[in-house]
């Protein structure tokens, strides 16, 4: 089955669109790469998703005009790699834009909101459409996240030894597995997410990401703000957990280093990219794993990641390539997956990852342009993944 599945990560930089040839034969998942392509955010919309995300306030019409263009923006990814690669999908999966993800005081997430309305997609497309994935999950007592790690057991869960797999996106999430473990996943904290919005706060939007880590490789860590940022509560909490901009954003980045026009820019980039490797080694010590398979943006970043090499000693750090997976289609794979088990009655979710009561057959469909054809239930969910 050819799926194409497509992400809006917390960063919402752009649109990962990746297509995969996904079959299952004999409890035996494989998956072999078609094409992938990333696609930005019209500028316009961009911004108009700056100005809803969290701690911003915004309105209901705010909102509907952003389901409509994102859903023409992910309408459009679809349609471009389709031609591309001159191909027809059998099935697209559109995770969305997640605006907001609401958790409780008592650590409970009751409810989480991705937009991008799908019927723009498979109208433009003709194909259908499964979205809405995460809800069904929360429903269920879960966070709706870190649902990646259903790729993640499937890749990694036949390990002799626990190892783990690591996403540095807007926020660094984990999945601990091996051979005789039962798996475990959650958010850890702030990845990319915090020094992205101090690069954008300082430059007034010109500049979103610190390229290759050089304004922090020519910074000084700030010890005694980092030992402050180190007490967040939310690190303490137990797992499964999720977190995102509901809490970490800029306000929460001038609460530590005071206004932004106060910054020595180069010294909060080394201090937060250092926040970033301290509490990831801080989880991932916990565990105890032989390797750590690294994905996400993060993961192309050098400074970040030599960090997290030196820093994790003897833990083997290594880019999620080694096992076949180009680090930056990871989360479009991962969702492609979902779509495929939704597809064919099977679960896409962890109950021991993301928290929730029981497994669940993920996601809404949305029909294209004929008429809803679902194919036959697999007898039994896979067990492992082979990438072809």
């Amino acid at each position: 089955m050819k799926v194409i599945g497509m992400i809006s990560g917390t960063s919402f930089d752009g649109i990962d669109a990746g297509c995969f040839d996904i079959n299952v034969v004999d409890g035996v998942m494989s998956a072999k790469l078609i094409g992938f392509e990333s696609y930005e955010y019209k500028q316009d919309v961009h911004d108009l998703i700056a100005k809803a995300m969290p701690p911003q306030r915004t309105d209901l019409e705010s909102i509907c005009i952003l389901d409509t263009y994102i859903g023409q923006e992910f309408a459009r990814a679809a349609v471009d790699l389709s031609q591309k690669l001159s191909i027809t999908a059998d099935l697209i999966v559109s995770h969305g834009q997640t605006v907001f993800h609401w958790i409780d005081q008592s650590n409970k997430a009751r409810g989480t909101l991705q937009i991008g309305e799908p019927t723009w997609i498979a109208e433009a497309t003709g194909v259908t459409v499964v979205s809405n994935i995460r809800s069904r999950d929360v429903v269920v007592g879960g966070h709706g996240a870190p649902l990646v790690s259903i790729l993640d057991q499937l890749l990694l869960g036949s390990h002799d030894e626990p190892v783990a797999a690591l996403n540095l996106g807007g926020i660094s999430n984990v999945t601990v597995t091996g051979t005789g473990l039962t798996p475990i996943a959650y958010d850890i904290g702030p990845a990319n997410g915090l020094l992205d919005a101090a690069i954008s706060a300082f430059t007034n939007g010109a500049s979103h990401y610190d390229e290759d880590g050089k304004l922090a490789a020519s910074g000084k860590v700030d010890s005694v703000v980092l030992g402050k940022l180190l007490q967040e509560p939310y690190y303490a909490l137990a797992a499964p957990k999720s977190t995102g901009k509901e809490l970490f954003h800029l306000p929460y980045i001038t609460a530590h280093f005071g206004e932004v026009s106060s910054w020595k820019i180069e010294d909060v980039m080394a201090t937060l990219l250092a926040l970033t490797v301290e509490t990831v080694a801080l989880d991932v010590e916990k565990y105890k794993v032989s390797q750590l398979f690294v994905a996400g943006g993060g993961s192309a970043n050098p400074v970040m990641m030599k960090a997290l090499t030196e820093r994790l000693v003897p833990c083997e750090v290594l880019s999620m390539s080694s096992l076949g997976v180009d680090p930056r289609q990871k989360e479009a794979l991962a969702f492609a997956i979902m779509g495929y088990l939704s597809a064919h009655g099977q679960p896409g979710s962890i109950p021991s990852c993301t928290g929730a009561n029981k497994a669940t057959i993920l996601g809404s469909f949305t029909p294209g342009s004929g008429p809803l054809r679902i194919p036959e239930p697999l007898a039994k969910a896979p067990t492992s993944l082979v990438i072809l």
